[in-house]
């Protein structure tokens, strides 16, 4: 069997991987600053409810949707719809900070000595929320939600992964931590913490109609409608959407008692201290 083709479709990919993290680290030192955040932690609301704002603020002419979003903060990322190219927020009549959106694990050559706002979440939200993500949005996973929560790509160790790898990452550099929890009970005062961190002044009426905008059944009512780009899924299945539940505590509609314990027992054993320190933003204790 000639496995040429497929060699060389795997080097192709590696020479690409390669020649885009190299884009990124040359783009890195224009960023102001990175948001980052694990999959299904909020971010798609923080980045909504910012675009709004800053739009009204630098007077952008548009109000964004979920699919114009990205034009006011971008993914990190090259993507032609979604990524850095796409940014209008720097000409002579306009300046908005660049915040680069991103999920990646963190990598010294590209996030080290970077301001960082970071959103933590819940684990036990973010693992059933990935759960639907996966078995209905992107259809990458097909068994129980027990078997999910070990399962090693997609699972809590997944989690705590990337936890582990930006709590250590992050030492020495500016950083704000934020939690979804926070964001849901007192939206106001922690996008205050957010601009504030940006050195950027509170617009108060600007404020107040970027969270109306970004009320979650609006969001909901958008994504059924336009969708998001890059995506495509069953946008009549409540389950599949990007923008599903944001419900805090919402783990106990879907988790046993004992998969929900189990995800925190995970959590403390394997979580570094700095990660756990983190963890407790979002209101939960893993010591």
């Amino acid at each position: 069997m000639n496995m040429a083709p497929e060699f060389l479709k795997n080097a192709y990919r590696r020479v690409r991987r390669m020649r885009n993290l190299m884009l990124l680290e040359k783009a890195a030192p224009s960023v102001d600053a990175f948001l980052v955040s694990y999959p299904k932690s909020g971010r798609t609301w923080l980045r909504y409810l910012l675009s709004c704002y800053f739009a009204q603020v630098s007077n952008l002419g548009f109000e964004p949707d979920l699919r114009t979003t990205f034009r006011v903060l971008p993914n990190f990322d090259r993507d032609a719809e979604r990524g850095l190219p796409v940014f209008v927020g720097r000409s002579d009549n306009v300046s908005v900070p660049l915040i680069a959106v991103s999920h990646r694990q963190f990598t010294g050559q590209l996030f080290a000595g970077r301001p960082v706002i970071i959103l933590v979440r819940d684990p036990r939200d973010v693992c059933v929320s990935a759960y639907f993500h996966e078995t209905k949005h992107k259809h990458r996973f097909s068994g129980s939600i027990a078997e999910f929560i070990e399962d090693d790509t997609y699972g809590i160790p997944a989690i705590v992964r990337y936890h582990n790898g930006w709590a250590k990452g992050m030492e020495g550099s500016r950083s704000l931590v934020i939690s979804y929890e926070e964001m849901s009970s007192n939206t106001d005062t922690t996008v205050r913490q957010i601009l504030e961190f940006l050195g950027q002044p509170v617009d108060d009426a600007a404020l107040t109609k970027a969270i109306e905008q970004a009320r979650f059944s609006k969001m909901q009512k958008t994504e059924k409608k336009t969708g998001i780009p890059g995506h495509e899924y069953d946008r009549s299945d409540e389950d599949s959407l990007r923008v599903r539940k944001g419900k805090v505590g919402g783990f106990s509609d879907t988790l046993s008692e004992a998969e929900a314990e189990r995800i925190i027992q995970i959590c403390r054993d394997t979580m570094v201290p700095e990660a756990k320190a983190l963890m407790q933003r979002s209101g939960i204790s893993l010591d």
